[in-house]
């Protein structure tokens, strides 16, 4: 749909009139008050399917019970909780598709600091009082620029990556007001997918015509891509420096540093960002691993101890989190804190599986720091039990924690048990072979523990051991023999469930279904493959390329993909 960059508020009301009065709308305010007036408004507008919400966890519900086309929540929500937290939870729980308009309401003293820590930017800002003609106007043109956006946003929501890509593709040979968005999203497609050099080209268009901040970072995102180290670190550092509320280009900045090998100055830059906006929960756990890398375990205390803190009594709480915690105050020599963490841990887990074998393991850790070698013993035997089971459930939406079954090796390695440690370490290192974060967890185990010659000859042998499967099937593969290479790289999956090695299983499969024809039982076995490959990373390229593969291939055969 073509239209022009001075597209008015009348003009969107005429195209709309009769499609906004069908939206259904969720309101989060903790005041009833509140509610009734903003639902009184919208009715004055057409709009009568409005449901309320109270607080974050109402609001939750209410998406996971029926889809709502427009959210307006205020910002200021229950328990210290705010509407980017909300809006961040809808988004990671997948209750909303990227269609729905998500608008945050606030008072104008707080607009300005609002808005320069929003890192899930919503659709738009209310600033308080407003009128039901500013809340209509501000509605449309969310409406509209969602409808525009509809062709692509459906293609993501179903993951189909190049579809979504040609749907930019047809926007973009229409003029629009929208031409810059739609570059912006074609290159965050394209780098997602891995086509670097395709998104380079387009940042590098729009740069030519106009110097945004996010084009850069884009920019820099498709050099790192490259392995463009360097020039990736020299661009998102000038974004930090001339757009100091771009907070994203300071998670970045660190990623690219802490690849150099620069962990002191990844550390610094986080706990920039950290201080700008300590609300987010996720920044604060990065700041903690790298801090434990470190060594600096009071900022590490210091940042998990936000995490739980964020996340206590909502649904991102993670077992990790408490893991985590318990885990730097057990290395600092404060077993009576990380009981108190475990305590919680159990409380707030009970009747969990991942929660019980957690705290068997960190009990273990935690028993052992306070001198009682039996009882830890006994903790390990539990987490060990535990742990079997959950391996044998081999849930691909409930992976176990790597980190946490790394706990368990250490709690293996100090009790004695160190058979149990090298075949824990050696399967978790082999899932992971191409992880340098793990391995360096894996390698950091094996040193505190007094086995790091033993621990290094563990991962070089598995090192050589992935090389070795790999190369066979991919040998197989440039012979033409396709179907020796699927049964080599389905071996190869199932022996080392590794990222690298599921999506090269999904992508050998659909070569011979392309080749000899739709295969249900083959099918279903890449369909696994790819849960698996995305659960343990749903953003790595590999992933997503994987996933488009076999969609092609089942379209090509008339099945839903």
């Amino acid at each position: 749909m073509a239209a022009r960059d001075d597209t008015t508020t009348a003009e969107l009301s005429q195209k709309l009139q009769k499609e906004l009065p069908q939206k259904r709308v969720l309101i989060v305010d903790r005041y009833p008050a509140a509610r009734d007036s903003l639902r009184v408004m919208l009715s004055s507008l057409g709009i009568t399917s409005v449901t309320g919400a109270g607080n974050s966890v109402d609001a939750l519900r209410q998406a996971k019970g029926g889809s709502f086309d427009i959210i307006l929540s205020d910002y200021l929500l229950d328990d210290g909780r705010d509407g980017q937290q909300l809006l961040e939870e809808l988004r990671q729980q997948q209750l909303i598709p990227l269609g729905t308009v998500f608008m945050i309401i606030t008072g104008e003293r707080a607009y300005h600091n609002v808005v320069s820590v929003a890192e899930l930017a919503p659709d738009d800002y209310l600033i308080k009082p407003f009128t039901a003609d500013q809340l209509q106007a501000r509605l449309l043109k969310a409406v509209f620029k969602k409808n525009f956006f509809a062709p692509v946003y459906r293609k993501l929501d179903e993951g189909a990556y190049i579809g979504a890509l040609n749907a930019c593709d047809r926007l973009l040979a229409n003029s629009s007001p929208f031409e810059l968005d739609v570059l912006r999203l074609k290159g965050e497609i394209l780098n997602a997918l891995g086509r670097h050099d395709e998104a380079e080209a387009i940042y590098r268009d729009v740069l030519a015509r106009k110097s945004v901040p996010w084009a850069r970072m884009g920019l820099a995102l498709s050099l790192r891509g490259r392995k463009s180290l360097d020039e990736a670190e020299s661009v998102a550092r000038q974004v930090v420096q001339e757009f100091p509320e771009y907070l994203s280009a300071y998670d970045f900045l660190a990623g690219v540093r802490e690849e150099m090998g620069q962990l002191p100055e990844a550390q610094a830059v986080l706990l920039q960002a950290a201080a700008i906006a300590p609300k987010n929960a996720g920044r604060q756990r990065v700041v903690g691993d790298i801090a434990l890398r470190n060594g600096d375990l009071d900022a590490a205390e210091k940042a998990y101890g936000k995490v739980l803190e964020r996340h206590r009594g909502t649904s991102m709480k993670q077992v990790d989190d408490y893991a985590n915690l318990s885990r730097v105050l057990i290395e600092k020599g404060h077993a009576e804190g990380a009981r108190q963490i475990i305590q919680e841990l159990k409380r707030d887990w009970r009747g969990n599986r991942q929660g019980e074998y957690a705290a068997a393991v960190m009990d273990s850790l935690c028993l052992q720091a306070e001198g009682e070698p039996e009882k830890a013993k006994k903790a390990t035997e539990q987490a060990l039990a535990l742990y079997e089971n959950l391996a044998a459930e081999s849930n691909p939406a409930r992976p176990v924690s790597q980190k946490i079954t790394i706990d368990l090796a250490h709690a293996c390695l100090a009790t004695g048990a160190t058979e149990q440690a090298q075949t824990i370490m050696r399967k978790v290192a082999a899932e992971n072979n191409d992880n340098p974060l793990v391995i360096a967890h894996i390698e950091g185990v094996f040193s505190r523990t007094g086995h790091a010659d033993s621990g290094r000859a563990l991962l070089d042998q598995v090192g050589r051991e992935i090389i070795e499967i790999n190369n066979r099937g991919v040998m197989a593969a440039r012979s033409g023999d396709i179907e020796g290479s699927v049964r080599l790289l389905i071996e190869a999956a199932e022996r080392v469930p590794s990222v690298q090695f599921l999506v090269n299983a999904t992508k050998a499969i659909c070569a011979l279904m392309d080749q000899k024809g739709w295969r249900e039982d083959l099918a279903e076995r890449a369909t696994t493959y790819l849960e698996q490959a995305q659960a343990k990373n749903p953003k790595d390229p590999r992933v997503l390329s994987g996933r488009e593969n076999f969609q092609r291939i089942a379209a090509k055969f008339g099945v839903a993909g």
